[in-house]
């Protein structure tokens, strides 16, 4: 049983209340993953059980403090995985008494409905959003808006440095119908380059080449500062190969075979020799025997790919190229 299994068993083991107070202290991410392990624990074993308490029991002594974060998490993961009575109980145990803002909530909210709030706000309290909420997210709220609309609010979010607090009022203001929150006396760091290219990097590979072809024409220097800043495939060249290891055992065959039909001679030789031997000449032999792909499906599979090795650099398992940067 993996850690992430461990901790949806250990959730699970917990009532209610309880599994609400841990839950409200973890970001929207965390909570997706764990909401989807736990959808698919079954006919876990008493011994399994205890052995999952026992682990937690002896870290949690080697601990001097959980020093978590605060922060939403998602609303239908919660309900895929335990049901609309109960997901709804821990989102109203979670919810009350906490200082959810509106730009908070809108991380519970699915991207489309967030693009259609936004939609018809100032390009500038658009760009806002887009740099508060988790590239993923921003990337496909992007995808609803106009061609003509993902540019400027781009532009925008690559040149945001700080939020005065007004900006912030401003938008709690407008969603206060259905948010509550305030804003702070502290102007906020947000966007820049380094938040432009996580969202560039999330987004589809056609509108992602397009907007970047866009910014270039617009600022040329803007463009390419972005993407120096991506993570894409190849940047994988760059990453040690304990890291290549690690990052291996979690990606399926069948998404690498598809991945690397679009990689040069160099990654791919990059990933066989941190591979057994034997399990490189099977590789080997698949791409082979792989006909045609097409462009669409390589990029997918090659996502998928930087999706994992984002999560595990954000986790602290790797350490990503690119840049020269660790990406966090």
């Amino acid at each position: 049983m993996n850690r992430l299994n461990q901790a949806a068993v250990l959730l699970m083991s917990l009532g209610e209340g309880d599994a609400a107070e841990v839950l409200k202290h973890m970001g929207p991410k965390e909570v997706q993953r764990l909401g989807a392990a736990m959808s698919h624990v079954t006919n876990v074993q008493q011994q399994e059980v205890q052995a999952v308490l026992s682990n937690f029991l002896e870290e949690v002594r080697t601990l001097t403090g959980l020093g978590m974060g605060s922060d939403s998490y998602i609303r239908n993961m919660l309900v895929t995985a335990l049901g609309e009575e109960k997901a709804g109980g821990l989102i109203d145990r979670i919810l009350l008494g906490g200082n959810t803002t509106g730009l908070d909530t809108l991380k519970w909210m699915e991207p489309r409905s967030v693009a259609d709030v936004i939609r018809n706000e100032h390009p500038q309290i658009q760009a806002i959003v887009i740099a508060y909420l988790d590239p993923d997210q921003a990337s496909e709220i992007l995808s609803y808006f106009t061609e003509k609309t993902r540019l400027d609010v781009m532009m925008r979010v690559a040149s945001l440095d700080t939020v005065q607090p007004s900006a912030l009022q401003e938008l709690n203001t407008i969603l206060e119908k259905q948010f509550s929150g305030s804003a702070g006396s502290q102007t906020k760091a947000m966007g820049g380059y380094k938040v432009a290219a996580e969202i560039m990097n999330q987004l589809d590979g056609m509108i992602e080449a397009e907007l970047m072809d866009s910014i270039k024409d617009i600022d040329e220097e803007m463009g390419n500062q972005i993407q120096d800043l991506m993570f894409v495939f190849d940047n994988l060249k760059e990453v040690d190969d304990r890291g290549i290891q690690m990052l291996l055992r979690e990606v399926s065959s069948e998404v690498l075979i598809v991945a690397l039909k679009g990689a040069d001679e160099e990654l791919q030789e990059k990933i066989f020799k941190n591979m057994s031997k034997r399990a490189a000449e099977l590789l080997r032999d698949d791409l082979e025997v792989k006909g045609p792909v097409r462009l669409s499906e390589v990029e997918s599979a090659q996502k998928e790919i930087l999706t994992i090795a984002r999560r595990m650099a954000d986790a602290g398992e790797i350490v990503l190229g690119g840049s020269g940067e660790k990406m966090v």
